[in-house]
């Protein structure tokens, strides 16, 4: 399985122009936006554009509504126009930021992020942004103090929460993990990260059945989402319904190729089937993509012991177990004492 902490929400800017002509295709599109009619909206702006080629907030929004309609690229050379044309922009800053990340640039956001640092220090929104991108560039230390300084600026901001909550469980600090994930569900039961997560941490105390239609709530709405999708797998794998799971499993390595999860879940897959040769391949890569994936170590030597390797078995409990791997731990003890 595999928590899923992101969620994206961009600032729109309000016109900063005369009311001429560019102005008012420039309110037309944040109609447009607001509707959710992102290519009317982007035909409003490009209008605006083309009246003044100098619209930054043109230009950011325009970014905002591409991004929305899916175009990653395209929203990252808007917002970076509306930077050229407005060294100050504040708003486009942090929207870059928001694209770079998403699209695996991690220390280009955090160098857009510590540009408007002290603009948006008092931001919870910001703070949000700033831990989700230290959490990508693996420095929890700093990821969780803002978690927190976003909480105390807003104590009922979901997102915070179900981050934190992400973070919490990655660090194997269960108990906080629960209580964040807990209360972002009681301010919003319709938080689909927060519904995931929640699956995650039910799944860990192998309650499978009821951690299930946790995350099928969360895939009602996102139905395409690749974490959502390789966690169902992942449960339905443990509950015996292989079948299932496997087009599961390969829709979500479709949408998302490096999700190490996926492979650690397309590896158990390989194991049931009695295929351990095939399951470690897929064990190895998830470990080449992140070795901090949970019980990987454990999946890993009980595949080499499938394959009649018992010593790098015993090799990877060891691993795993000094990493605060329960399950390899224990599987240690059993096989290699």
């Amino acid at each position: 399985m595999a928590l899923f902490t992101f969620h994206f929400s961009l600032f729109i800017s309000s016109c900063r122009r005369d009311n001429d002509e560019a102005a008012q295709f420039f309110l037309r599109g944040n109609v447009q936006l607001q509707k959710r009619e992102y290519r009317e909206a982007i035909r409003f702006y490009t209008e605006a554009l083309d009246k003044k080629p100098d619209f930054a907030d043109a230009y950011n929004n325009r970014g905002l509504a591409k991004f929305r309609n899916d175009d990653r690229e395209g929203a990252l050379a808007d917002y970076t126009r509306a930077i050229d044309t407005d060294p100050d922009f504040g708003a486009a800053y942090l929207n870059r930021a928001e694209v770079r990340l998403e699209t695996g640039d991690v220390t280009g956001s955090l160098a857009d992020l510590q540009r408007i640092a002290r603009e948006y220090a008092d931001s919870s929104f910001y703070q949000v942004r700033l831990a989700d991108t230290y959490v990508r560039l693996n420095q929890p230390a700093p990821a969780q103090a803002a978690y927190d300084r976003a909480l105390q600026l807003d104590p009922k901001n979901v997102e915070a929460l179900t981050n934190r909550g992400a973070l919490f469980f990655g660090q194997k600090a269960y108990e906080p993990a629960e209580q964040d994930i807990r209360e972002a569900l009681r301010l919003n039961p319709k938080q689909d990260a927060a519904l995931n997560n929640q699956s995650l941490l039910m799944a860990r105390r192998g309650q499978y059945a009821e951690a299930l239609a946790f995350v099928e709530r969360a895939l009602a709405m996102q139905p395409n989402q690749p974490y959502y999708l390789n966690n169902k797998a992942y449960l339905l794998l443990m509950l015996n319904r292989p079948g299932e799971a496997l087009p599961l499993i390969e829709e979500s390595l479709r949408r998302d190729d490096n999700n190490a999860w996926a492979y650690r879940t397309q590896g158990v897959y390989y194991l049931q089937q009695q295929k351990p040769a095939q399951a470690l391949t897929a064990f190895r890569r998830a470990e080449s993509l992140d070795p901090a994936v949970d019980a990987l170590y454990y999946y890993i030597g009980m595949a080499e012991r499938a394959g009649g390797n018992v010593r790098a078995a015993c090799d990877a409990w060891q691993r795993g177990a000094s990493v605060g791997d329960v399950q390899a731990a224990a599987e240690r003890e059993k096989q290699c004492s």
